[in-house]
């Protein structure tokens, strides 16, 4: 067998071991509201004594569990905003969760993406040249609607040809105000009775035309370009791609 093959081979197991040993181990129980709740005082005195320690030991954690598409990442936000406070959790969730939707999106490239390209490329030709001409655009917009799953997205975008420090940087700005509604429920986590309180359809709704904003310009500005038979400049075609 292909060294290749092998090393997708080992990825999918360890992924596989990742999941089995959460539920096996009863460790997702412990990824709850109420959980959080109860274990708050005792990860508090934990950050106080450990600080350095606990930061460290939590961003790995936190990168691990997005990277591998474990559930619990809101969870784990609240965790750690409750505990860091808000600017220091933004910060820590932010790179965190961007860092591992960013090893979420290899892999799943790693793992399927040249075999979809090869096997789809003359189906996916459209698609491809979509995301190279605006796909920072569709992903900001993505990122910025919390209905999207987080997982969903970093595998999809993984079977493209997007390149990943576009999706990186586009991932960690257009993530940051839905991180920061929950970073900021985290600080308020007694008041908290459910994970779905947390965005209500308003938050979302200006989450949504915050995304489509960018994208809407760019198509009105190209539609207003061809009624006129103005041609972009050169600098603007680039800038555009």
């Amino acid at each position: 067998m292909h060294a290749k093959t092998w090393k997708k081979l080992a990825i999918l197991a360890a992924i596989a071991v990742a999941v089995a040993l959460l539920f096996a181990l009863d460790l997702h129980e412990y990824l709850t509201l109420s959980q959080l709740k109860e274990s708050r005082d005792a990860l508090t005195r934990l950050y106080e004594n450990h600080t350095v320690s606990f930061i460290a030991v939590y961003f790995a954690a936190y990168v691990i569990m997005a990277a591998l598409s474990l559930p619990g990442a809101a969870v784990m936000t609240l965790a750690g905003s409750a505990i860091l406070g808000f600017w220091a959790g933004l910060v820590t969730v932010s790179f965190a969760s961007s860092i591992g939707a960013l090893l979420a999106c290899a892999i799943a490239r790693y793992l399927a993406g040249n075999y979809v390209q090869r096997r789809f490329g003359d189906r996916l030709e459209k698609i491809n040249a979509g995301i190279e001409r605006e796909g920072a655009f569709y992903l900001f917009t993505l990122r910025l609607i919390p209905v999207f799953p987080f997982f969903v997205i970093n595998l999809a975008m993984g079977l493209t040809k997007m390149p990943l420090f576009t999706y990186y940087w586009v991932s960690q700005v257009g993530m940051l105000p839905g991180t920061a509604v929950y970073v900021n429920a985290g600080t308020r986590l007694g008041e908290l009775e459910s994970l779905s309180g947390i965005l209500s359809w308003e938050i979302i709704g200006s989450f949504a035309l915050l995304g489509i904003f960018p994208l809407a310009a760019k198509k009105g500005l190209g539609w207003y370009r061809a009624r006129k038979g103005l041609k972009a400049s050169p600098g603007q075609e680039s800038s555009g791609r």
